[in-house]
């Protein structure tokens, strides 16, 4: 039995279902007299076991349905949304889509994409595998993997628990051009968070771990261990006058630099004036030596896709080629915004990989940085999408001569994300693949880092 043929029985409907909701609510839009209708119906269910001090604290499960509707009459959009699948609320849901249109302004640039640019035959990208795992083998998991946090460190005192969890779901989009596709999903993961205590030092920390196929995790042992080595590493942690040195994003936090990136060359943010980086296209923005990839089509990404939520084929390529951008991140109603094509990206990007020519070890990047500050947990959201000034609360490690020495907290960095960019000396080849942005630890040049 293959996976598509699992996802039939561990739903609560067969896609063949959701297909026929699909055909249904575009039937309804046209005799409405809509001109035009595009619809998503998904259908899903999670389970989530969590253990804390050996016993069980929560064992969730949910399972969650719904469909949204899109209509236009000429440029006017209606939209609702609907978790009731009976043909009543299919029926009423669509009848409120039209209302709503009947009354919204004309938009010149709403509409369904263009018919020529969506996809027609799309590859299996192996995104779904049912983790068929009962809930007393997920407290076991959860135990083993909070014993093990336990038994990192002698001063773990106390346990904010171990998760597993599961959940898969499945959906079909299609629109009044005859386009209609959809695939089922899968996503799990395993937590822990463990505190340690020395004297009147206690520290938490944490270590996860999340994939398309519950046989790519790291084993729970090993999440375990490291949340908490983690813990008991920050112990004894000191606060630092405040300085300008260079500073090491550790890879679990790294990629959040991708996400700044990314919103400000994001459709949205651009036609709306609202970014950092308006017509930065073949502009050197980051360092020479760096390169960012857009890679829909990895087999299980945690970001792969066919098509975006447009219906709109997705596209490998360069977002940023020798720190030059190449490209925008657009949705159909974006890039009509912007007199310019969409890019495949209605509903975010997709595996956004950053490089170096170089792919430095963490250890290297520890010796090139010399004396500074390793950062490992980011506190806030100090950022100005509009002047790319950052700021934000955070604490890790302070390393002399290219040593860690000692734990840090209760400070703050600073700078300006396009100083940060240009300033980026090394990326590490120390990927932690966690969603859809991936790289390595990040070394920039020089940031302010204000200690108390």
């Amino acid at each position: 039995m293959n996976n598509l043929t699992i996802s039939e029985t561990r739903f609560s409907y067969p896609i063949s279902t959701l297909q026929q909701i699909s055909q249904d609510i575009l039937a309804h839009a046209r005799k409405g007299g809509a001109t035009a209708c595009e619809t998503n119906v998904s259908d899903g269910f999670g389970q989530t076991v969590t253990v804390r001090q050996g016993a069980v604290e929560t064992i969730e499960y949910n399972r969650d349905k719904g469909l949204s509707v899109t209509v236009y009459m000429g440029q006017k959009r209606g939209h609702a949304s609907t978790s009731d699948f009976s043909p009543q609320a299919i029926s009423d849901t669509v009848a409120a889509a039209l209302s709503i249109a009947r009354y919204t302004a004309n938009d010149d640039c709403a509409g369904l994409a263009e018919a020529e640019l969506l996809a027609k035959d799309y590859p299996d990208l192996d995104l779904y595998f049912p983790w068929q795992i009962s809930v007393e083998e997920a407290i076991e998991l959860a135990r083993t993997c909070e014993q093990a946090g336990y038994a990192a460190d002698k001063r773990i005192a106390n346990s904010e628990g171990a998760s597993i969890s599961v959940s898969e779901s499945q959906f079909i989009y299609a629109n009044s051009l005859g386009f209609m596709g959809g695939y089922p999903l899968s996503r799990h993961s395993i937590s822990c968070a463990m505190i340690a205590e020395h004297g009147d030092s206690k520290q938490r920390d944490y270590w996860y771990g999340i994939a398309r196929d519950a046989m790519d995790l790291e084993t729970v042992e090993s999440i375990g261990r490291k949340a908490g080595k983690r813990s008991a590493a920050r112990l004894g942690a000191r606060k630092i006058d405040t300085c300008e040195v260079p500073v090491l994003f550790e890879a679990p936090i790294a990629s959040s630099l991708i996400g700044h990136f990314a919103s400000a060359v994001s459709g949205g943010n651009l036609y709306r004036q609202s970014s950092f980086l308006l017509n930065s296209i073949g502009q050197q923005v980051f360092a020479p030596h760096i390169h960012i990839l857009e890679l829909p089509y990895l087999n299980k990404g945690l970001s792969s896709c066919a098509f975006d939520d447009d219906g709109v084929t997705t596209v490998e390529r360069n977002i940023v080629e020798n720190g030059v951008v190449q490209g925008y991140f657009l949705s159909s109603y974006s890039a009509r915004k912007l007199g310019l094509r969409t890019t495949g990206n209605a509903g975010g990007s997709h595996n956004l990989i950053m490089r170096d020519d170089a792919g430095s070890s963490f250890d290297a990047l520890l010796q090139k940085m010399g004396t500074g500050l390793l950062v490992t947990e980011l506190l806030g959201h100090g950022i100005n999408a509009v002047t790319g000034d950052y700021s934000r609360g955070a604490s890790g490690f302070w390393v002399e001569s290219g040593v860690i020495s000692h734990p840090v907290e209760e400070i703050t960095i600073a700078g300006n994300l396009k100083n940060m960019f240009q300033g980026i000396l090394a990326v590490g080849d120390d990927v932690i693949v966690r969603g859809s942005k991936q790289c390595g630890s990040v070394l920039i040049n020089r940031m302010t880092v204000a200690g108390g």
